[in-house]
C-alpha cells in the first residue's frame, strides 16, 4: 500500500507540474532553458513513479559496487545542490519583488520584446505596474529603457513612451533612452540621463516580478541602489521564466 501511494503521488506530482511548462510551448511557443530544465526534472518524477519497482531495483543494484556507491552519492550530492540554489534564488526574487520604493522615486522602465508597434505582454505588465506608480506618486519622472530590435517596428522606448502617454502620463514625465540592449546597458544609459536632468536619484526599476532581483543585483554591482515596482508575469507564462532566471541569477553570482 505504501509503496502504491508514493507511486501515485510521484506521478501526480511530476504530471501536473509539466503540464505548467508543456502549456505556454503549446499556447505561446515559449520555448527556454526553464521550459527544458523543468520538464527534464518533473518529467524525470513522473517517470520514477511509473517505473518505481525498476527504479528502486536500479538503485539497489549501484549500491551493491563501490563505483555505484559513489556514482550514487555524486547524483545526490549534485541534486541536493542544485535543488539549495534553486530554494535560495527564488527564496532572493520573492523578496525583491516586494522591495517598494518610497513616494516619488525616479522610475526606470526596462524594454522588453516589442510586436511590431505594440508591447508584448511581458512589456505591457512592466507598463501596467509602471502607471500605476507613475499615477499614485505624481512628482516621480520616468525613464523609459530599451533599443529597437530587428523585429520590431519602433524602439522598444518609444513603445513605453506612447503606452503611457496614452494612459494619461504627461509627456514632460518620461525620457527616452533607446539605446541599450541589455539590462545592464538599460540601467548605465537611464543613469546618464537621470544624472544629466537632475533627476531624483533614488531609483525604482519597473521590470517583471521574477526579474527585479536580477536586476538589483546588477544595478549593485553599478554602485546604484534600486527599488522595486514589479509587473505581475501571468501565471500560465512564469513557470518557464521563473527556472530560466534562476539559472541567470547562478550566472550573475558566479561572473
Amino acid at each position: 500500500m505504501k509503496k502504491t501511494v508514493i507511486r501515485g503521488l510521484l506521478i501526480l506530482f511530476g504530471g501536473i507540474s509539466c503540464l505548467f511548462f508543456i502549456a505556454p510551448i503549446i499556447l505561446k511557443g515559449i520555448i527556454n532553458i526553464g521550459s527544458v530544465a523543468g520538464l527534464l526534472f518533473f518529467g524525470g518524477i513522473f517517470l520514477i513513479g511509473a517505473f518505481y519497482d525498476g527504479f528502486v531495483s536500479l538503485i539497489k543494484t549501484l549500491l551493491k559496487s563501490k563505483t555505484g556507491k559513489t556514482a550514487f552519492v555524486c547524483a545526490c550530492a549534485f541534486l541536493a545542490c542544485a535543488l539549495s540554489t534553486a530554494a535560495v534564488s527564488s527564496v532572493c526574487m520573492i523578496r525583491a519583488s516586494a522591495n517598494y520604493p518610497r513616494e516619488n522615486a525616479t522610475l526606470i522602465v526596462l524594454g522588453c520584446k516589442v510586436n511590431g508597434e505594440r508591447p508584448s505582454r511581458m512589456l505591457a505588465e512592466r507598463l501596467e505596474a509602471a502607471y500605476e506608480y507613475l499615477s499614485e506618486n505624481p512628482d516621480s519622472k520616468c525613464v523609459v529603457s530599451g533599443a529597437q530590435g530587428p523585429d520590431e517596428g519602433i524602439s522598444e522606448a518609444e513603445c513605453m513612451y506612447r503606452y503611457l502617454i496614452d494612459k494619461g502620463i504627461d509627456k514632460n514625465r518620461i525620457y527616452k533612452e533607446d539605446r541599450s540592449k541589455s539590462t545592464r546597458e538599460n540601467l548605465a544609459y537611464s543613469m546618464e540621463i537621470i544624472k544629466e536632468n537632475g533627476l531624483i536619484e533614488t531609483c525604482a526599476i519597473a521590470t517583471n516580478d521574477f526579474h527585479e532581483y536580477r536586476a538589483s543585483l546588477i544595478a549593485r554591482d553599478m554602485g546604484i541602489k534600486t527599488y522595486s515596482v514589479p509587473g505581475k508575469t501571468r501565471f500560465t507564462e512564469l513557470p518557464p521564466y521563473f527556472v530560466r532566471e534562476i539559472f541567470a541569477i547562478v550566472y550573475e553570482w558566479i561572473f
